[in-house]
């Protein structure tokens, strides 16, 4: 089914992960399964053995994730409505309050093909390169290797804007609980910006030196998640005055975004809808962590998916019935709308302090599964040799089983980007916005991929979660969402530009696919193969 197995020549070979010679099927592959300690044969199953064989991946990693904690984890990484409750103010600016409602409808009804694209191509490749492995696989073979390379750079560039988002997001929320509880405060970006370098430094941290208890800490972080749910609304339901249904479901309004129609403001507004349903993919990234990965991986994506719906529309109808004065709570010193509701809603800052904080704890757990997948994602690239300093970054510590040179550069990475903070007011929808349409180019150019090979009928490799017929309708669906995404994201939040509120996604996006193309040209493409080259052909 795939491409026949073949001598490396010099350039692959340089290409191909240390040891990679020991993944392969016969009595090299049972070397190599015989060289793993027992604490790497845990959870490693016949199924797991034979799609790493397969792919020509050797085991680095501790297989201790199950089906609950897998769910766990990519719910968390979602955090659908802990994201949509901290992340609302470019939605509420540009459309306002049924702009954010009906975006919300179509993103989720969009998004929804693309996950349930990703976890069939998931349960065909299960590996921590996700998409980037996906389209060397699936693209035509004149194309493989400058897609692939492309679609690695794309998601590196979108997880690690994910984890500086959100890292972004629980430095600028402790400073605004501190605006919130001392009134002589003034806050500065320097200070938001220290706060977010300490956050990142802490998250990761725990990724390093509580890697081993990850799935544990999921399990809790899901029970937090649901639980901490119930608290939040019923406070908003009974003490918060309330909104008209025509105010929630009709009353588009422009909130200071300028632009010349109120359907052009929601159009642009979405991205922060956008970005709420984005994550299902970081699942794939902790494939080599997870117990029969290719059954687990694609049902922990749509279980996870369809587990948030509810609560991510329970909680936006909560709050946009109980927001009260829109512009004021877009103008709140804190900086947040979510916590200016919390304090009209209960008449106290205390009572504000105590929900706010369970939001930022919530958050911290977010960032901590973010990261985690975003490091796995960058060793596999790195392996691939698809990154500078591939050989430093794919290094996994050989008694941690860590992939601790990749979680350093997630870390280092977000800290410079929070730099950005300093000079402008729009720092946040800048990294929104990159990270929206970094991901959404990944799928784009996976779901183009595997839609193409569907239309000319060409073999696909064994999937044991499968979408059957229904696969071609449904690429093609997800394919017109990401498309539009895509588009949508390099728009600025307001009509009247300046240097404050550019949207400065399309620089940053344009410098780092500028940065990949040179490195592609006057390196990588004499080193980097993709790993097709690697794939085994199926023995009949």
């Amino acid at each position: 089914m795939e491409k026949p197995a073949r001598p490396a020549t010099a350039a692959e070979a340089e290409s191909q992960p240390d040891d990679a010679d020991i993944g392969g099927a016969g009595p090299q592959g049972k070397a190599w399964n015989e060289q793993l300690n027992k604490e790497l044969q845990q959870g490693f199953t016949s199924n797991d053995r034979i799609d790493m064989q397969r792919m020509g991946k050797k085991q680095q990693f501790r297989r201790n994730f199950r089906l609950m904690s897998t769910i766990g984890f990519t719910t968390c990484v979602m955090g659908t409505w802990e994201i949509l409750l901290t992340s609302n103010t470019q939605g509420l600016t540009a459309g306002g309050l049924p702009g954010l409602f009906w975006s919300l409808c179509w993103a989720y009804t969009g998004q929804f093909f693309i996950v349930l694209s990703l976890a069939e191509m998931a349960s065909m490749a299960p590996t921590a390169g996700g998409q980037y492995h996906w389209v060397s696989e699936f693209a035509p073979r004149q194309h493989q290797k400058l897609l692939s390379y492309l679609s690695g750079w794309l998601s590196a560039v979108s997880w690690q804007s994910i984890v500086a988002l959100d890292a972004f997001l629980i430095g600028s929320i402790i400073q605004g609980l501190i605006s919130l509880n001392f009134e002589t405060y003034s806050p500065t970006r320097w200070q938001g910006t220290l706060l977010v370098m300490a956050s990142v430094l802490g998250i990761s941290l725990f990724n390093v030196f509580g890697a081993k208890h990850l799935p544990l800490a999921e399990g809790i972080f899901v029970t937090i998640h649901l639980f901490a749910f119930f608290p939040v609304i019923v406070t908003l339901l009974v003490l918060a005055p309330k909104q008209s249904a025509a105010d929630v479901f009709t009353g588009f309004t422009d909130n200071g975004a300028g632009w010349p129609s109120v359907s052009l403001s929601v159009m642009v507004g979405q991205v922060s809808t956008m970005f709420v349903v984005l994550g299902s993919d970081s699942v794939a990234h902790m494939s080599e962590e997870i117990e029969d990965a290719g059954i687990i991986v694609p049902r922990a994506m749509v279980w996870s998916f369809l587990l948030n719906v509810p609560f991510t529309f329970g909680l936006l109808l909560t709050y946009l019935f109980s927001i009260g004065n829109v512009q004021e709570a877009l103008a709140d010193k804190t900086g947040f709308p979510f916590m200016y509701v919390f304090r009209e809603s209960t008449g106290s800052v205390g009572g504000a302090t105590g929900l706010s904080i369970v939001v930022l704890i919530l958050l911290i757990m977010v960032t901590i599964s973010s990261l985690a997948s975003t490091s796995r994602q960058t060793f596999a690239f790195a392996r691939d040799n698809g990154l500078p300093f591939s050989k430093w970054l794919r290094a996994v510590h050989p008694t941690w089983h860590v992939p601790v040179n990749a979680v350093t550069f997630t870390c280092v990475f977000s800290m410079v980007l929070s730099l950005i903070n300093i000079g402008s007011t729009v720092a946040f929808n800048a990294m929104l916005s990159l990270s929206t349409v970094a991901l959404m180019g990944t799928y784009v150019i996976c779901l183009g991929c595997m839609a193409h090979r569907r239309l000319r009928g060409e073999p696909l490799p064994r999937s044991r979660w499968s979408l059957g017929r229904w696969g071609l309708p449904i690429n093609i669906a997800a394919l017109v969402y990401g498309s539009w995404s895509f588009f949508w994201s390099f728009w600025p939040n307001s009509y009247h530009i300046n240097a404050q509120n550019f949207n400065w996604a399309c620089v940053l996006f344009v410098g780092l696919m500028g940065l990949s193309a040179i490195l592609y040209h006057t390196r990588a493409r004499h080193i980097y193969q993709g790993p097709v080259v690697l794939i085994q052909k199926p023995r009949d």
